[in-house]
């Protein structure tokens, strides 16, 4: 059976010319069970969190280093909107085509009008390697950090960089 929100990804890092490792693996489905599985992997692994603002009118997709703390308290504060809180099953699969626990930037692929803004932890620009569930959490897919910066941009969903978690400074 062939994977088809997986087969989007491949498809489109290859339209994109980028490189890319797959490692297999049984669902990952939290991060402490996820560790294990990411040791013999060499590169910085993310977690990734989708959240709405109160009105339900703005969705935001955070990606931060696996192991990182995250302040939502933080975040409600830079954003100015209010309450942010998880965003539901149902807006998960309308705006990233992905499911809980698959949740990923390649899920970005799946929101044509790039309503989504991206906060990325600004750690993960130290990293020269970064790992991410291709759309589901059987699998972890390497790729460089430039070449995630390059589909990110081709996306064309609006992004930026954050300290996750700046009461820890």
């Amino acid at each position: 059976m062939t994977n088809i929100p997986r087969q989007k990804v491949f498809e489109a890092l290859k339209d994109l010319k980028i490189d890319y490792e797959v490692f297999e693996h049984p669902p990952l489905d939290t991060i402490e069970i996820a560790l294990e599985y990411w040791k013999d992997i060499d590169a910085m692994h993310c977690k990734n969190l989708f959240f709405r603002n109160h009105k339900g009118n703005k969705h935001f997709l955070v990606i931060i280093k696996d192991t990182t703390p995250f302040s939502i308290k933080s975040l409600e504060q830079k954003l100015k909107q209010g309450k942010i809180s998880f965003g539901s099953e149902k807006r998960l699969m309308k705006f990233l085509g992905v499911k809980p626990g698959s949740v990923s930037p390649f899920g970005l692929l799946n929101d044509e009008d790039h309503h989504v803004h991206v906060f990325m932890d600004e750690q993960l620009t130290t990293a020269e390697k970064i790992s991410f569930h291709p759309n589901d959490n059987t699998a972890s897919l390497v790729l460089n950090f430039s070449d995630f910066i390059k589909y990110i941009n081709n996306l064309g969903n609006s992004y930026e960089f954050i300290n996750p978690n700046p009461d820890k400074e």
